[in-house]
């Protein structure tokens, strides 16, 4: 089981280590830009926390984008946002299907490993890399406040990345679950996820007759400009975060474990 671990983290090394550095390096980047952007976006904050839905659905009707408590949830909570939850998706969409689709899984489950320790291992390989690039986005981001000179809002900041977090694993899961179901690579599904679920949650912030059911969506409890303005913690949807990502690995262990591999 552990050489089975130690594997896949050697073998999606690279692709960690780009996404980690493309990610926070891009969120660092935006961080970067607020002083010579901070004059003139102090002409344009009032017109955009007053364009109704459009203000509302990108945070900036509840932050400043002149303060850069507002500018990190707009501009570098978006590109986490969406960064994030693609890297966790294609890698947790990819790892299991890939045995099967290349062939490698006859040998990799002729060895003297249960079927769904191979699964656990893989599964605890996607939850190590996502701690990875939280961590690694997290040092970079901090590391932009301090060349910024800005204090860094502590409290907030580890709640967002949390958040965060939860909703990588929670997308990973499923994810998880749909690699164990299929024989295929199918990267496009997991990109598509990621996309779809953040555009549910932009629809549900403009739309009134969606708004209630955005907490299905696992963007709802990750908005940086809510967790950044100190908004109320949605519990209800951080529970159904939480199930479904001990639920979905725990059917893709099961699922995987019965089922009936190509040759």
């Amino acid at each position: 089981m552990k050489t089975i671990y130690t594997r896949e983290l050697k073998n999606n090394l690279k692709y960690f280590l780009i996404w980690s550095l493309v990610v926070g390096g891009l969120g660092m980047a935006c961080l970067l830009m607020f002083d010579s952007m901070k004059g003139d976006m102090a002409n344009m904050a009032d017109s955009f926390s007053k364009m109704g839905a459009f203000s509302d659905a990108f945070g900036m009707s509840t932050l400043s984008i002149v303060t850069v408590k507002g500018f990190f949830a707009t501009e570098v909570g978006t590109v986490h946002g969406l960064g994030g939850a693609m890297f966790a998706a294609i890698l947790a969409i990819c790892i299991l299907s890939k045995e099967e689709e290349g062939h490698t899984g006859e040998f990799l489950l002729s060895l003297p490993v249960k079927r769904w320790k191979v699964v656990a291992s893989k599964g605890m390989c996607v939850l190590t890399m996502i701690l990875g690039f939280t961590l690694v986005c997290g040092v970079l981001y901090a590391i932009g406040f301090a060349v910024l000179g800005e204090e860094l809002p502590t409290s907030e900041f580890l709640s967002f990345l949390l958040r965060q977090m939860l909703m990588n694993l929670e997308l990973a899961g499923i994810c998880f679950a749909i690699s164990a179901l299929s024989g295929r690579n199918r990267m496009g599904l997991g990109i598509g996820i990621a996309l779809i679920c953040y555009i549910f949650d932009l629809i549900g912030r403009v739309v009134p007759a969606i708004k209630d059911y955005i907490f299905l969506g696992p963007y709802s409890y990750a908005n940086a400009s809510e967790i950044l303005s100190g908004q109320a913690t949605p519990v209800g949807a951080i529970l159904l975060g939480l199930a479904l990502t001990l639920i979905t690995p725990a059917f893709a262990i099961w699922w995987y474990n019965r089922r009936d591999l190509a040759a």
